[in-house]
Order: C-alpha cells, then structure tokens, then sequence
C-alpha cells in the first residue's frame, strides 16, 4: 500500500532536482504542487485506521466503509441456494479501503471474476463488474452462509484478498481492498430471525457499523 505513495514522491524528487535547466521555474512548481496533492491523496486512500471491533455475535458488520446504495430480495443459487438480501456498499475514492469479515467465519471458496467496470454505484456492477466473492460459513450459531462480493468499478482496476480458503476470520478482521472507487456487497439469507438494520444512503464503517441482527428463530422467512 506504500508503492504509490512512494512513486509519486520519488517522481516529485526526480523532477524538482532533474528538470532541464530550460524548463520555466513556474511549470515546475505547479507540477510539484500537483503531485503532492496527489501525494497526500494517496496516503488518505491507502489509510488504514485501527478500529475496535463490537464483539457481539448477534451482528453482521460492515465488510466496507462507504454509502449503502441498495438492499434488494434476491434468488442466490450457488452457495445460499436460497432467498438472500443483497446490501450494496459504494465506496467513494475518499472512503477508506480495507475489506473486513462481516463476522467470525470461515472461508469456504474464493472465486474471482473477470468483467466489465461499469459505475459501482450502479446496483447491475455487481452482476457484470470484475469481482471476487468470498464464501463464508459463520463459526457462531446460527451457522449461517453469507457471501461478500468486492466488485471493481469504472477506476478501480485492482482487486486485492489476501484471505485463504480454510482460514477462519475473526469479526472485523481485514482480508482486502479494491484500490479506488469500487463497491462491496453482503448476502445474508432472507430468514426470519434477521433484521437489516440500514437502509438506503447510510453511511457504514467496515468492523463497525450493524448491518444485519439475528433476533430468534432460523425458519425460513419465506417458504
């Protein structure tokens, strides 16, 4: 996460001391000043804050800082293989990046996507966009499947997990990013005993912010 701050700074150096004597002092100066507030962009983007993660079981957390965009009733038939809830996070380039597990759970498959790189804020990116899904088991009851989708969007062109099939995360805890503007989603099966507990055009904190509340039952809401 330090390569492109530290391009950019050493780009800055090589031209501030390696510019041709012939180049206008002004040029090189408002390049400079460009540069480094590119500079500082980059070191805002590439943030890692520490966060104390809530350590109640009953929660699904954020995997992403950002904007709650959309939360829609789907069919999901690979893993779920059931009715889920699809919460869409759009994260802007001034949000911090970091991927992190929506709760205590274990990696059961990481599949990665090739794509398209369509507006993240746009609900469709995350069935065309590049993407990586992390398929996750909870290791508290209920035991429950969920998915996290790190879709890529029209900046963004890298998408960064450093979790393993077979590891088990610990709530909160960090397993990637997707460098510049992007989106996350959560899947989480549509039952009776959970609650979503954002809406539309919230803002979340991934490790953070409540998304979702197992309340009682585990019957399937819809039959």
């Amino acid at each position: 996460m330090v390569i492109y701050p530290a391009a950019i700074l050493v780009f800055m150096i090589v031209l501030w001391y390696g510019a041709h004597p012939t180049t206008p002092v002004w040029i090189v100066q408002y390049v400079e000043i460009a540069l480094g507030l590119v500079f500082l962009w980059s070191l805002s983007f590439f943030r890692d804050p520490e966060r104390e993660v809530p350590q109640d079981k009953d929660i699904l957390l954020a995997p992403a800082d950002g904007t709650i965009t959309d939360i829609a009733t789907i069919e999901e038939s690979e893993f779920i293989k059931g009715k889920a809830l699809r919460i869409g996070i759009f994260l802007s380039i001034f949000d911090v990046h970091i991927n992190r597990s929506p709760c205590a759970a274990k990696v059961e498959k990481i599949t990665y996507h090739l794509g398209q790189f369509l507006d993240a804020r746009k609900a469709e990116s995350g069935q065309v966009n590049e993407s990586n899904d992390l398929w996750l088991t909870r290791t508290e009851e209920p035991c429950d499947k969920l998915i996290v989708r790190q879709i890529s969007g029209a900046i963004a062109r890298r998408i960064v997990c450093k979790a393993q099939v077979g590891q088990n995360l610990a709530a909160g805890e960090k397993f990637g990013m997707i460098k510049f503007g992007s989106r996350t989603e959560l899947y989480v099966p549509l039952l009776q005993d959970v609650t979503c507990l954002v809406q539309k055009g919230d803002k979340v904190r991934a490790g953070l912010t409540p998304m979702i509340k197992y309340i009682q039952s585990i019957e399937p809401a819809v039959k």
